[in-house]
């Protein structure tokens, strides 16, 4: 199983708070760390962020991320802790929720808006909760429309509301 980077609880943390004040070349790479991206993607956005060649270094040195399996074996995870026999459905918490919105949006961004989704992401990453992901969910449709059409964003939009009602 490949793993990637993923920012960890403190780095998702320094995104908001900024209390490291991190240079903006590390601060960038930061924010471009979504458990998706491979490290020669990273590395190939480095150069262009004037970030240091040991960025993704000294960032794991902070712990400000660290290595993972994908996002799919965390939204696997998720859905392994509730019942499938429908006999009595647990709604999720509220960090299963998150979760599940973060990994879903980050890389629909990713996926269908690509580079130009990149101050998107920066809103992303300074949610703090599920709520406020989810208020992000029509300028992120918005997003799509310009990216792919109106009938795409409509229907993404549905589909991740209800993958998390």
């Amino acid at each position: 199983m490949q793993t990637r980077w993923c920012k960890t609880e403190a780095g998702r943390n320094e995104i908001q708070q900024r209390t490291r004040r991190l240079p903006a070349g590390l601060r960038s790479i930061l924010l471009l760390v979504d458990g998706q991206r491979s490290d020669d993607e990273l590395q190939a956005m480095m150069s262009g962020l004037h970030a240091p060649d040991d960025a993704l270094s000294q960032l794991a040195a902070d712990g400000l991320i660290e290595r993972r399996s994908g996002a799919a074996s965390m939204l696997a995870a998720v859905a392994a802790t509730k019942p499938n026999d429908g006999a009595s459905a647990v709604a999720m918490t509220p960090a299963e929720r998150y979760n599940l919105l973060y990994s879903r949006i980050t890389d629909d961004i990713r996926a269908h808006i690509g580079l130009k989704g990149y101050f998107l992401q920066l809103k992303v990453e300074r949610c703090a909760s599920a709520d406020d992901l989810e208020a992000l969910l029509p300028d992120i449709a918005t997003a799509m429309t310009k990216a792919r059409d109106h009938t795409f964003a409509t229907r993404w939009l549905e589909d991740v509301r209800a993958s998390v009602a």
